[in-house]
Formats: structure tokens, C-alpha cells, sequence
């Protein structure tokens, strides 16, 4: 399904659908060609977006779990289809944004999380650190959240990582990208690339 990859280094962003990954893509390219819109799962298949000078482009992957109108199958023969993606390119991934709902993900989190199973944005963190993929989870929407620090510092504890979620500013960033305020991920991607010896990259940031 996901077919003519580009051969370059990239970053990825994945997460549900619906929680503002296109939206988040337009402004980190500052380009408008993304597709968003209200309905869960508009993304069906990688948006690439390069630039020809360099080897290097941002992705954004199909959002997960519940899309309206997609029966059961075909939902998780696209986060399959999402796994396969990041296993088969993660040397080549220097960064993965998960992007959440601020709003919703601790109730979305603890109403998947049974003794039988782990939802799918924490599933998605613990994935991509196994595969030693340098992850922020972007906190989407956070606009219209009142219990900032509260909310995500219960993040962190449903995430594996000890509060207070500030000492993680380079795994957790609170962003609107709605609004485009989204200078707490730009500084923590920076942080990554240049962990890696990326400061190259910094203009696109």
C-alpha cells in the first residue's frame, strides 16, 4: 500500500486519526497542500513533502483506530500498513512526532487499557522507542485544556515516564497547531536532530 517512498532521511508524525496531523504538517512545511478535514481518516496513504536540494522530507502517516465510514479490516490493515512503514524505514527516520488530542487522550487511553490490552497511542510510544526512533509526543489542541500541567503530567505517568512532564520537554511538547504555536515541538525536534548531528536541518524548523 505504501509504495514509491522517496530515498531520503525524514521525520514521520503518526498518531489516531482526527487529533490534527495534517493541520500540524501545514505548519511545519508552511505548505497548504495537505489534506485535512472533520471526518477521521481523510489520510489514507503517506503525504510526503521534500524539498529537491535536500535528502530529507516530512511524512505524515494515516491515522489509526476509529476512521467513519472504514469497517474493522480495513483500520487495521492501514496501522499494519503504518507499522510495517516505520519498521521498514526507521534507519532513515531521524524523528517520529506522535501527535494526541490533548483534550481526550488520558480518557481515551485509560478506556482502551484492559488487562488484555495496551491502546494504541501508548502501544505506538513503546514501538518506536524499541525500534530507538527519537520520539515527541506532540500534544495537540491544547487550546482547550484548563488542567495543563495536570493533564500532562498524567500523560507521562500513562506513557511510562515520571512526572512532572517537564523534565521531558524533549519527549512531551504542548502545542495548538491550529493557532501554529507549535515552537515547543520545533524545540524539541531540534534537540534530536542535533543529537544526531542534524543542525543541518534546523532550517526547517
Amino acid at each position: 500500500m505504501f509504495e514509491d517512498r522517496p530515498n531520503r532521511d525524514e521525520i514521520v508524525l503518526v498518531g489516531r486519526s482526527n487529533v490534527g496531523k495534517s493541520t500540524l504538517m501545514r505548519e511545519l512545511t508552511g505548505h497548504d497542500k495537505f489534506t485535512t478535514g472533520k471526518k477521521p481518516g481523510v489520510t489514507r496513504k503517506p503525504n510526503h513533502f521534500d524539498w529537491n536540494a535536500e535528502k530529507f522530507m516530512f511524512t505524515d502517516l494515516p491515522g489509526f483506530g476509529f476512521m467513519s465510514g472504514v469497517d474493522a479490516d480495513t483500520r487495521e490493515a492501514i496501522k499494519t500498513d503504518v507499522v510495517r512503514y516505520i519498521e521498514e524505514n526507521a534507519d532513515n527516520i531521524l524523528a517520529a512526532v506522535l501527535v494526541v488530542d490533548g483534550k481526550s487522550v488520558i480518557d481515551i487511553i485509560d478506556r482502551h487499557t484492559t488487562e488484555d490490552s495496551i491502546p494504541h497511542d501508548v502501544e505506538m510510544f513503546y514501538f518506536l522507542d524499541e525500534l530507538d526512533v527519537p520520539t515527541v509526543v506532540a500534544v495537540n489542541k491544547m487550546d482547550k485544556v484548563d488542567d495543563r500541567d495536570e493533564r500532562l503530567n498524567d500523560l507521562c505517568d500513562r506513557l511510562g515516564l515520571f512526572p512532572p512532564w517537564k523534565q521531558w520537554r524533549n519527549v512531551v511538547a504542548p502545542i495548538t497547531a491550529k493557532r501554529g504555536d507549535i515552537s515547543a515541538l520545533e524545540d524539541a525536534l531540534r534537540s534530536h536532530l542535533h543529537e544526531q548531528g542534524r543542525d543541518d536541518l534546523f532550517k526547517f524548523l
